[in-house]
């Protein structure tokens, strides 16, 4: 993609105009330089330049819009989608999945946000992730706050309906989704929004017939659900699980080949990846705030650390296998040079006084 260089920088430099003083802005660097480290654990002990109870201040206290910088970065976001040189009438893929950001403890201060899901106890998130190609970006999320409140299938259907109406004008809207979301009502609300769908679904499901799934023997066939209200096409892959294969099934809500159906039923993956690299590079389920806003700001924060280095490496010419730790380097390198210059300086400082009991004093110029 052109520019993108251009476009990390350009958000980059108008988020930091968001922030109403310059205290603010220089620890709005220092927080973003803790995620660029993308190795995980960007807490504010590991700072070398603010303590700890200033960052705590930031995300807990200060008086900043953490909304002004949702739409900042979505603004950004969408011109960087409308700039693609594409074919007319390009597919979006929209991915949406549940995902825990594990945690242990209380955490009083999140009324009762911690819930359990199979098993795992934490934050759960559902988040709608976007791909165009070698493009992809996480649009926005919902969290799930326990039995008795909104569903992840409503709360998916929820951040589909927010989806700008530029992206359905200028896109050709494709939905997938895990089995967890897929139910008769999400594909009812995809079918409303005109929608197509590529929807993983559980295998214990019944046609219309009353028989199971392993009854259909060709892949792309189209069959009728029980209780579902229009006819979907249904293929399956073999996916390798604790040393045993186990046979996944996949619904298009489109007329397409059974195996376009499979390698478009594997993609969904993609958001699997992102989850990966957003926990252990930048440190997403590695919030320690006591309050709703500081968990907020945490989690927006440590997205556009994402966004910016996915876009330092869209902008890099002789690209090739994605490292993320990398491409993470040479994005803080490049937004924040006087961040490493200032953390060199205080590194130097720290080591004057070992140099002089060798007999050796550090002088820069």
């Amino acid at each position: 993609m052109p520019n993108m260089l251009s476009k990390s920088f350009q958000l980059f430099q108008s988020l930091l105009k968001l922030f109403p003083s310059r205290y603010q802005r220089e620890t709005m660097e220092v927080v973003l330089g803790l995620f660029l480290e993308a190795r995980g654990k960007p807490l504010p002990t590991y700072s070398k330049t603010k303590s700890e109870s200033a960052i705590s201040r930031f995300f807990n206290k200060y008086n900043w819009s953490v909304r002004a910088v949702i739409r900042e970065q979505r603004q950004a976001i969408k011109k960087a989608l409308f700039s693609r040189k594409t074919t007319p009438r390009p597919i979006l893929d929209v991915m949406i999945d549940l995902t825990t950001l594990e945690k242990t403890g209380k955490f009083k201060g999140l009324k009762g946000l911690i819930q359990v899901i199979n098993q795992k106890r934490g934050l759960q998130i559902v988040v709608l992730y976007l791909v165009v190609g070698d493009w992809r970006v996480p649009w926005s999320f919902r969290v799930w706050r326990g039995k008795a409140t909104k569903s992840p299938t409503e709360l998916a259907l929820a951040l589909l309906r927010c989806l700008p109406k530029s992206f359905k004008d200028y896109y050709r809207v494709r939905v997938m989704v895990d089995a967890g979301i897929t139910s008769r009502e999400f594909l009812a609300g995809i079918w409303s929004l005109g929608f197509d769908a590529i929807a993983a679904v559980r295998g214990d499901l019944l046609l219309a017939n009353g028989e199971h799934f392993n009854t259909i023997k060709c892949r792309g066939e189209i069959v009728y659900i029980k209780d579902w209200e229009k006819p979907v096409y249904l293929s399956w892959f073999w996916l390798k699980r604790n040393g045993k294969l186990q046979k996944r099934f996949v619904i298009s809500t489109k007329a397409i080949a059974g195996k376009r159906i499979t390698k478009l039923g594997k993609r969904r993956w993609k958001i699997e990846g992102f989850f990966k690299t957003a926990k252990h590079r930048f440190g997403l389920d590695r919030f320690g705030q006591q309050t709703l806003l500081g968990v907020y700001r945490w989690l927006v924060l440590s997205l556009i650390s994402f966004i910016l280095t996915h876009w330092h490496y869209l902008a890099n010419e002789n690209q090739q296998g994605l490292d993320w730790g990398q491409a993470a380097k040479e994005t803080l390198e490049i937004l924040l040079p006087q961040l490493l210059v200032k953390q060199l300086l205080l590194e130097i400082e720290r080591f004057q006084a070992q140099a002089q009991k060798i007999g050796r004093k550090i002088i820069i110029i």
